[in-house]
């Protein structure tokens, strides 16, 4: 086995008929020297060595409505905000974009925080509210059938908000203490696990305000964020020559480069499904040219449909007529160029990394340039969860402290 370092995975010994062109190999060097680290300080989560679909670090009430993607995270960004709650003194949590609130469940009820969650969808807030409860029993009737069990410290039911942020203003709600917080003793801690787009950014405005001591803050989708706006933030990024990112390398940073890297390894027809969206693409463009990249939900078992098939479903899913004409022979001369698509899709995502370190760089110089103290870690197995780095920042320095809150604990 080798490191292959376009695509940050393990891969097994291969043999080419040629040489790479030393311009690929340059680029590919150079674009994994100049990325953030995604390699986190351990191996394969020891918690799922037993059971891929449990984590062994949660107690069974914990992991109940939860998949190992999210077990992983919440624990992992929950022991971290703790840590970082206890060395910055703050005593409330804000989660902000809490959906149905997992990571504000087990702050509260399993590590002892206050936790207020804010999220703007309401149907995700009762769902939360009706899990919380869930979880209340669980645990209590953990405690009755296993008495020896005592749980130690305070226990206490996150309370939920209803609340859109907006990314462009400040919401007074979210700085708010708890009414068994008092305002001259509150000191705030902000979190969000994957705030999509502008709702990452925001959390760094509201970082800025004297009420918040601390934040740890894990972004996503950034190809949803405004330019200007959300991108650039700081005045050094703001500055660079060609600093602009289109949306198509802020969408290819949001790929999973370890999972892909499998698929290749694989090489099965689910990696059909890069050619398959492009074609639908042309197909989109000619019925309606003003239709740029319009989201394709999901659709299942790709690689048991013919192209014409796919076209068809995706045209429904845009609001297009799925029985619009269709040129089959220049359907059938897009499926030829499969492995030229998957070849394009691969170099595209040699630069994700680089991409993704971009964006968070701007972010944290734009904390840094204001005298806030910030790091970059990488606290996820990128294999469960790409999005890993998580941007920490407090208003006091924590010198060395700040490796601490990366370590698993024992």
């Amino acid at each position: 086995m080798q490191w292959d370092y376009s695509l940050g995975a393990w891969v097994g010994y291969l043999r080419y008929r040629s040489v790479w062109p030393l311009t690929l190999l340059a680029l590919k060097s150079t674009a994994y020297a100049l990325a953030f680290t995604r390699t986190p300080g351990f191996q394969t989560p020891s918690e799922f060595l037993e059971n891929p679909s449990q984590s062994s670090r949660l107690t069974a009430p914990f992991r109940k409505h939860v998949r190992p993607k999210k077990q992983h995270e919440i624990r992992r960004l929950g022991e971290l905000v703790k840590k970082l709650s206890d060395l910055t003194g703050c005593t409330q949590v804000v989660d902000v974009g809490s959906g149905q609130g997992h990571l504000s469940r087990f702050m509260s009820l399993g590590l002892g925080l206050m936790v207020k969650s804010i999220e703007g969808d309401q149907r995700l807030v009762e769902r939360a509210q009706r899990l919380d409860q869930e979880l209340l029993q669980a645990l209590q009737k953990e405690e009755k059938r296993n008495p020896q069990v005592v749980h130690t410290g305070p226990r206490h039911r996150p309370h939920h908000v209803v609340r859109w942020v907006d990314p462009t203003a400040l919401c007074e709600e979210l700085l708010l203490p708890l009414e068994n917080s008092p305002q001259s003793e509150a000191r705030l801690l902000l979190t969000g696990l994957h705030a999509c787009g502008d709702l990452s950014v925001a959390l760094l405005r509201h970082f800025c305000r004297p009420e918040v001591a601390a934040l740890a803050s894990v972004g996503c989708c950034y190809m949803k964020l405004s330019d200007p706006g959300g991108y650039p933030l700081s005045q050094w990024v703001a500055g660079l020559p060609g600093r602009e990112l289109p949306y198509r390398l802020r969408e290819g940073a949001c790929h999973a480069l370890e999972e892909y890297a499998e698929r290749l390894q694989k090489a099965g027809p689910g990696l059909r499904t890069h050619c398959y969206r492009a074609a639908l693409e042309t197909v989109i463009r000619r019925a309606r040219p003003e239709l740029r990249r319009p989201g394709v939900q999901g659709i299942p078992r790709v690689h048991e449909l013919k192209i014409e098939e796919y076209v068809q479903r995706g045209l429904q899913r845009v609001g297009l007529d799925p029985h619009l004409p269709l040129n089959l022979a220049a359907l059938r001369a897009h499926q030829a160029q499969e492995n030229r698509v998957v070849a394009f899709f691969s170099l595209a995502l040699l630069l994700a990394p680089l991409v993704e370190t971009l964006i968070l760089l701007d972010r944290l110089l734009y904390l840094q340039e204001q005298g806030f103290h910030a790091e970059l870690l990488p606290i996820f197995s990128p294999e469960l969860s790409p999005r890993n780095l998580v941007l920490v920042a407090t208003k006091r320095p924590l010198g060395e402290t700040f490796s601490v809150l990366e370590t698993e604990d024992s």
